[in-house]
């Protein structure tokens, strides 16, 4: 934090003027999102506060919404998600991506269950299968009003601007989070952590800062410094290894009947536990020397490329159309009807996969 983070807090007066100025507008200007409650008013739901914040992670609002909705009024409390058979819970996230937080939610929904509900400490939660530091201190502010440190991606971009914090992330998150800590207030501190969220998505935007109309410009030393978009400071960005593979669809029938062999992936790793086409792991060589996983005409049905979040994947599909007397596959799966693959709960890629076998043969 440098002179003119300095300037800003001596002129902010004290923790309580940012703070009043944040919640001020924050009463008036909140967004209306399922898992909130009104200003001001009565602590929220800890498992709705718990489901959104898990489902928000690396998703936008917009996503998850849709998601939120369909798993509270499917699993409306913590013992109901509890007691759903994990794959229920997989097949239902699928789309949300991240497919590590489905599992980790089921593990927590029963861990919580066990105890009899949600603990209502920071330290408590932070306990709880994951349920990182973000999470933890999110549950413990919003839905049981305790004084925590809420720092998401929004938070971090708000106080980096406010108080010019030019330490290239990630080694400036911990100034980032002492400098949120400097100005939480001991009430409301739920109000105030939603209410910086806001003005972060709102107002104070990744490549729009709209400081006319923000409520903290008066205190904000990137303002005053005249360049509030070149915080946070970012590192350079590191070009994505790749990676490619090949997916297979074996489909037996024909028509309004046709099925797709669809097999359950290894419980850990990526999209772990989740139903999909079989495929050969995603090492196939640049030349097409991959082996399928049964013998076939295997022909190629088309072409699509993936982006996950730590590896790029350009995805080969290749379509088999086997006719009915064809001999099954080897190894565990399901016939799965092509016409209501929607209903797999298949990963994002897959999906996207399945979208390209033909729904009636050549």
């Amino acid at each position: 934090m440098d002179a003119i983070a300095h300037s800003a807090l001596s002129h902010a007066a004290s923790r309580g003027t940012i703070a009043a100025d944040l919640l001020a507008w924050y009463d008036t200007h909140a967004r209306a999102l399922p898992w909130r409650v009104r200003p001001g008013g009565n602590a929220a739901d800890p498992y709705r506060v718990w489901l959104s914040e898990v489902m928000l992670q690396q998703t936008t609002v917009a996503a998850v919404i849709p998601y939120f909705a369909a798993f509270t009024a499917r699993w409306p409390t913590v013992a109901d998600l509890a007691a759903a058979p994990e794959e229920d819970v997989m097949a239902a996230w699928a789309g949300l991506g991240y497919y590590s937080r489905a599992r980790k939610l089921v593990e927590c929904a029963r861990a919580v269950a066990a105890m009899g509900g949600f603990p209502g400490t920071e330290a408590e939660l932070r306990a709880l299968p994951g349920l990182g530091p973000y999470t933890a201190a999110a549950v413990a502010a919003i839905a049981f009003g305790q004084r925590a440190v809420v720092v998401d991606a929004n938070v971090e971009r708000v106080v980096a601007r406010l108080f010019a914090i030019d330490d290239p992330l990630p080694g400036g998150r911990a100034a980032i989070r002492a400098a949120t800590d400097a100005i939480t207030p001991d009430a409301r501190c739920g109000d105030f952590a939603q209410g910086v969220m806001d003005l972060g998505a709102s107002i104070c935007r990744a490549r729009d800062a709209q400081c006319l109309i923000c409520p903290l410009s008066a205190h904000c030393a990137a303002r005053v410094a005249g360049d509030p978009l070149t915080y946070p400071v970012k590192p350079a960005k590191v070009a994505k290894p790749e990676r490619q593979g090949r997916a297979y669809a074996l489909i037996r029938d024909a028509g309004a009947g046709a099925q797709v062999w669809l097999v359950r992936r290894a419980g850990k790793g990526l999209l772990g536990g989740m139903r999909a086409l079989p495929d050969d792991g995603w090492t196939a060589r640049a030349d097409g020397s991959a082996t399928p996983p049964m013998p076939g005409d295997w022909r190629a049905g088309g072409r699509l490329r993936h982006v996950f979040t730590h590896f790029a994947l350009a995805l080969e599909l290749q379509v088999y159309l086997a006719p009915p007397s064809a001999t099954p596959p080897s190894g565990e799966g399901e016939w799965w009807p092509l016409a209501q693959i929607e209903q797999a709960g298949l990963p994002t890629v897959f999906a996207r996969a399945a979208a390209l076998i033909p729904r009636a043969p050549d």
